[in-house]
């Protein structure tokens, strides 16, 4: 199992939050550095400094870290036109030297475009077939060809499909519990398959609706990483999770059904459930980034017990 964190700073972090809980990341061993892409704290509470921007944070932090891949989970295509987001992503790519990856998604949170003046249109699911087929066929242009596109919601004409990330093809992670069209667009794009917070049982039938797809396509199910992103709150004590608990709002017993929490041996256990449910990677949903020991305790007490 390959381990990423997941930050939410929409809920109120600054860039240097977010430097700290990134290089604790790399430090630590963790495999990657993720965030959310929103612009407005979600529910109750003080917003602090207010959002930053994904793509702005990720381009600062390819330069101060050196090992750990960074990315979205997920960038709305709501936010940015195909084209500037693919230029976007492959500075930001050859900024970390080819450590980015790109997880795109149709956006779901209506109060924060309303907040910033982002059209939010009610169907979404089309913009984004349209995005990655347009993202991915930029990166995919031959040196010196051009691309063209015209599509129901964006036309792109001899497009020079520059600048080129480093990675060749760049992951690109789809994700969600819908039952057709999202494992469709997983099998056709994404080198990846995220599941957000799923209900307890649901993920081997997600998983297989992808598996199927693929193979309705003719490509091999396995190329494609299955993967999921949970709440994250554990401790060495039963105090010690309550007061995790407590510091994000969460009531223990809930998290314990629904996250990755509770003490070191729960957590272990039901990553190894996981494991046989056919998760291959898992994003840590870390809500208080200013628990850097709550890092540390998933780096030191958790993890190596789950062996290879």
């Amino acid at each position: 199992m390959d381990f990423r964190i997941f930050t939410e700073p929409q809920q109120g972090a600054t860039y240097d939050d977010l430097l700290a809980v990134a290089r604790a990341t790399e430090e630590l061993g963790f495999d990657a550095f993720f965030r959310s892409d929103h612009y407005l704290r979600m529910g109750d509470g003080d917003p602090g400094p207010g959002p930053t921007d994904a793509w702005t944070t990720l381009a600062g932090l390819a330069r101060e870290t050196s090992r750990i891949r960074l990315g979205t989970l997920v960038s709305s295509v709501t936010y940015r036109y195909p084209g500037i987001l693919a230029i976007q992503v492959a500075q930001v790519d050859q900024m970390s030297g080819g450590r980015v990856e790109l997880g795109l998604g149709t956006g779901w949170f209506d109060e924060e475009h309303r907040a910033y003046g982002i059209p939010f249109p009610p169907k979404r699911f089309d913009l984004l077939e349209e995005q990655l087929e347009i993202v991915t066929s930029l990166w995919a242009t031959e040196p010196g060809e051009t691309y063209s596109f015209q599509g129901e919601h964006y036309s792109l004409e001899n497009s020079p499909a520059l600048p080129k990330p480093v990675q060749s093809p760049l992951p690109v992670i789809v994700g969600g519990k819908g039952a057709k069209r999202t494992p469709l667009l997983a099998a056709r794009f994404a080198s990846e398959f995220n599941v957000p917070f799923p209900d307890p049982g649901t993920l081997p039938g997600l998983f297989e609706n992808v598996r199927r797809s693929c193979s309705e396509l003719g490509r091999d199910p396995d190329d494609i990483v299955y993967s999921a992103a949970f709440v994250a709150a554990a401790g060495a004590s039963e105090a010690e999770f309550t007061a995790r608990a407590s510091a994000i709002g969460r009531e223990p017993a809930e998290l314990r059904v629904n996250g990755l929490a509770g003490t070191a041996a729960e957590v272990v256990d039901k990553l190894g459930a996981l494991r046989e449910q056919g998760v291959e990677r898992v994003y840590l949903q870390m809500l208080d980034l200013h628990d850097l020991d709550h890092l540390d305790f998933f780096a030191r007490e958790v993890i190596p017990q789950l062996g290879e």
